[in-house]
């Protein structure tokens, strides 16, 4: 029963669908996890069961071979003995002859008994034969789902991985990503906008200060020249004066 029970876990396990059992799995990696433990353990049992089977095989072959050699064994005593009772016969000594008989009788006896011990082994190596082979097959099978289980998960874990590291690559960039006007950099851009034209506007304010000097000279100047022309005026005007007094 244990044999059956683990031969039917095996065919199971063998005929399960890995791709199906993943789309349905809340998490496939817990779940892949899960399964490659079950097969491991499965197949940990399932080849002792096979090695306990082979072994069981190997005795049942091992006395079948000695009950066939037993039987050609017998086979040819009895030959002998009856070869000899033959002689005996011949030679008119009858007692001698009856009992080289009765020892091939019995040797003939020992004989069908180790041919029958064979034959009813027979069935048994035959069945047992059957069942190693239908193990080793399922076990064969069950050792390739299990290098598909874990291919599966290795590269589930890696494009998990991946998608992850993909994931920080993007959030990275989002966070520098000049066009974002809320980005840190962005934000950064503008103060250095804003100084710029700070900078610009004081360029501006002291050029404009300083054209208002100029210009203040300017004006002074043109005020000097006035005082001046209007001072000759006034020094001609006196001179008239003085001269026509005369």
């Amino acid at each position: 029963m244990a044999k059956q029970s683990i031969f039917g876990r095996i065919a199971q396990l063998a005929k399960a669908n890995i791709n199906a059992l993943i789309d349905q799995a809340e998490d496939p990696q817990l779940m892949l996890d899960q399964l490659v433990r079950d097969y491991t353990s499965n197949i940990a049992d399932a080849e002792s069961a096979i090695a306990q089977t082979i072994g069981n095989l190997r005795l049942l072959e091992e006395d079948h071979r000695e009950d066939v050699a037993a039987a050609e064994d017998w086979g040819r005593k009895a030959l002998a003995a009856s070869n000899k009772a033959d002689e005996f016969r011949a030679a008119g000594n009858t007692t001698d002859a009856d009992k080289f008989d009765a020892l091939a009788k019995v040797a003939l006896q020992r004989q069908l008994q180790s041919e029958n011990e064979a034959k009813s082994a027979e069935p048994s190596i035959a069945q047992q034969t059957e069942s190693v082979e239908k193990l080793k097959s399922g076990l064969n099978a069950m050792k390739e789902k299990l290098n598909q289980l874990v291919a599966k998960r290795d590269s589930l874990v890696a494009r998990a991985k991946t998608a992850e590291a993909q994931g920080k690559v993007q959030d990275a960039l989002k966070n520098i990503n000049v066009l974002d006007p809320t980005s840190d950099l962005s934000r950064f851009e503008d103060r250095i906008r804003r100084e710029e034209a700070r900078v610009r506007g004081q360029e501006e304010l002291n050029n404009s200060s300083l054209d208002a000097q100029f210009e203040s000279l300017q004006d002074l100047g043109e005020l000097t020249e006035v005082d001046a022309r209007l001072a000759e005026l006034k020094a001609k005007s006196a001179s008239r004066a003085v001269t026509s007094g005369e």
